[in-house]
């Protein structure tokens, strides 16, 4: 008992990966939920799924489904490591947070100029308008950046082709050479969702902390909620971590080049992007369950004690109007649903917690056609399960207090 109390508490000890199983999620109500999900893999040709659902921060259901790796008949569990990709905004957003939190910046400190905390690129900005760009815009997609043409966050060769630059760039060369172009708007007077954006936010947490993103992150903000086993992700199939599944494309899909430009043909779940260059942006690797834990760490609930305070949860949260995004979250709604996604090749995910206290998790690691509107369709299965259960989750269970 009190082990487990210090888990809760603490989340300490070692990471729920380890102890959460498959066998553990045998409950007869939730059957119907297995049944939608498999018939979506089926109908969508998914190789592999991961489902977490929490109830007021318990843990009451957590299952893979599929294959992990099918070339190498790994099972998908409920611990197996997914790509999060753009799921990674919300940590990265309460990294931010907390750094508010402690005195060490303001969501309206500057990100250039004077008093700014990325200013070391001053001297290459061609646009007045960049000094305008404070924290809250980037955090908001209203810092003036476009991906009308190519998001340069995915844009290798080209980037390299423009710039004539011999190697694909690091964050510091795609800042030197992004902030000589112009701005598409004036920073706060419109919204575009921007990865750029999120990059330039995990840069100001290492400015500000002196610490990589990585390890900023990992101590400050996921270990604490009890997270063990999250990582940055590594481009190449071999580049994998322990646990960590395989990234299906679409059968349609033809081989594409390497974004080093070397002239090798890659899937392009392996190699056609720098998903490690990610950073903030789209580069967290981790599971359902402890993506869960996450959750429950930011959501203002009791059970979980939060690394926030209810302050930045409520600011996070905050519906303002349908066309302005939330701070880290995709979407929140007047009647208090927030939802977060993410996507790009071999990855789909969603996140979606519920007036009811409800918060249902669901990581694919296979493309679609769909791409990134996929989210909208795996919102069926959470719509017509919560149906089907009448808000009926397993009671008086919480995989969190696992023994580990």
């Amino acid at each position: 008992m009190i082990k487990a109390l210090l888990i809760s508490v603490l989340g300490v000890f070692t990471s729920l990966n380890t102890v959460i199983t498959n066998s553990m999620s045998e409950e007869p109500e939730m059957k119907p939920v297995d049944v939608l999900v498999d018939s979506f893999m089926q109908a969508w040709h998914i190789q592999g799924a991961s489902l977490s659902v929490m109830d007021h921060d318990r843990l009451v259901y957590a299952k893979g489904y599929g294959w992990a790796d099918r070339g190498r008949g790994e099972r998908m569990e409920p611990g197996s490591l997914l790509r999060l990709a753009s799921v990674s905004k919300l940590i990265t957003a309460a990294g931010i947070m907390k750094l508010q939190e402690e005195g060490r910046l303001s969501l309206m400190t500057p990100v250039f100029g004077p008093f700014g905390i990325l200013n070391e690129y001053d001297r290459y900005i061609s646009d007045d308008n960049y000094y305008l760009i404070n924290i809250e815009h980037l955090l908001r997609h209203q810092g003036g950046f476009s991906s009308a043409k190519a998001d340069p966050m995915f844009s290798a060769l080209k980037i390299m082709e423009k710039y004539s630059l011999e190697e694909p760039p690091c964050d510091s060369t795609l800042t030197r050479c992004l902030v000589g172009e112009p701005l598409a708007f004036e920073p706060g007077m419109a919204s575009e969702y921007s990865n750029f954006g999120y990059l330039l936010l995990s840069m100001i947490i290492e400015k500000v902390t002196g610490q990589s993103y990585e390890d900023y992150i990992r101590t400050s903000i996921l270990e604490p909620c009890g997270c063990f086993d999250f990582h940055i992700a590594g481009n190449y199939y071999e580049d994998r971590h322990p646990g960590e599944v395989r990234y299906y494309p679409p059968r349609t899909w033809s081989l594409t080049d390497d974004y080093h430009g070397n002239g090798n043909k890659v899937e392009r779940c392996y190699g056609a992007s720098d998903i490690r260059g990610l950073s903030g942006s789209g580069a967290w690797v981790g599971s359902t369950v402890e993506l869960a834990r996450f959750i429950a760490s930011v959501n203002g609930l009791f059970g979980v004690p939060d690394i926030l305070s209810l302050a930045s949860i409520g600011r996070m949260t905050q519906y303002i109007d349908d066309d302005t995004f939330p701070l880290g979250w995709l979407n929140v709604t007047p009647d208090g649903e927030w939802r977060r996604t993410g996507s790009f090749a071999g990855t789909n995910a969603l996140i979606k917690c519920y007036p009811d206290g409800q918060c249902w998790i669901l990581v694919f690691n296979t493309s679609t056609w769909k791409g990134s509107s996929l989210a909208r369709e795996t919102v069926t299965i959470f719509t017509r399960a919560r149906d089907i259960l009448q808000g009926a989750l397993p009671s008086g269970k919480d995989l969190f207090m696992t023994p580990r």
